[in-house]
């Protein structure tokens, strides 16, 4: 399904995409002053630290790093980092689990930013309940206020079963109802709340319930990882927005038989790979997404 309300504009030189999305697009009554103030932050997602694959990444020991010197050089530092899960590559061993955490978590302390914001993915979570992330990380879900804009982060991995389930989803609701329907506000995850392509896992067993909690406000936005790769999806007036990978891309959805990886390509490495920043601006009707590519 195409999004609605997108402009993209390509930035010849440097590979950057800008998209408008929903976020503050309510206009604002004639003499009526904006809560929110001028911020960016950078989400970054996927990046499956302890991946082993030479095909699909020969350089997956590395690439982690490379992101968060990328980071630390965009020209505008961002008030805050927001991770969309996967912060590791799944493991069966608890105690390798743990050291594949601690050492993503020291990668990550190379940032300039030292506000990060962490969800985890069903690779980090789904085997123990999030129990080894919650060790690093605190909380699997929660919300916060920045400059204006609410945030809540939801946890749709911890579950085996791919779901949010009812005590978070009466939680969601209850931070619902703090909220002026007209309020800027952000929600991330990491599987996508819609049925994108759930014969890949790409869903959320109950993520209907928690859409239908979001249709009421005029200026929701969702952010997510999970699918490795750049999607921009609406449900009803509420756009949704999947993130690139940081170890390697996969296939759009249903394109290829199977949900394998997209194979290195030397002549183009890093390709498909990406974070994006995140403007949000006082008195405009839009925020601004910003693509950045690893560069090779």
């Amino acid at each position: 399904m195409a999004m609605q309300r997108r402009e993209f504009l390509k930035l010849a030189g440097i590979g950057s995409v800008f998209l408008v999305t929903g976020l503050g697009r309510t206009a604002l009554a004639a003499g009526e002053k904006s809560m929110v103030e001028n911020f960016t932050f950078v989400q970054m997602s996927d990046s499956h630290w302890g991946f082993s694959g030479a095909p699909v990444n020969p350089e997956a020991a590395v690439t982690l790093k490379k992101a968060v010197a990328e980071v630390n050089a965009l020209a505008k530092r961002p008030d805050f980092i927001v991770f969309t899960g996967d912060l590791t590559h799944t493991t069966d061993d608890p105690q390798e689990r743990r050291k594949r955490l601690r050492e993503f978590k020291e990668i990550m302390s190379g940032l300039l930013v030292k506000d990060v914001k962490y969800i985890p993915g069903e690779h980090d979570a789904s085997l123990d309940n999030g129990e080894a992330f919650k060790e690093f990380f605190g909380p699997t879900h929660y919300a916060f206020n920045h400059k204006g804009v609410h945030f809540i982060a939801l946890d749709n991995v911890s579950d085996p079963t791919a779901s949010l389930g009812e005590e978070q989803l009466q939680w969601f609701g209850a931070e619902l109802a703090k909220l002026d329907k007209n309020a800027p506000l952000v929600v991330v995850t990491h599987r996508p709340l819609f049925d994108l392509y759930p014969q890949w896992d790409w869903a959320t067993r109950d993520g209907a319930k928690a859409v239908a909690m979001l249709e009421p406000f005029a200026d929701a936005t969702v952010l997510y990882g999970h699918i490795h790769q750049e999607n921009h999806f609406m449900t009803g007036a509420v756009p949704h927005h999947a993130a690139k990978s940081l170890v390697f891309p996969l296939p759009a959805p249903g394109s290829t038989p199977k949900r394998v990886p997209v194979l290195w390509d030397p002549a183009a490495p890093f390709q498909g790979l990406g974070v994006r920043g995140v403007a949000a601006m006082a008195g405009k009707k839009s925020v601004e997404l910003t693509e950045y590519p690893l560069k090779g």
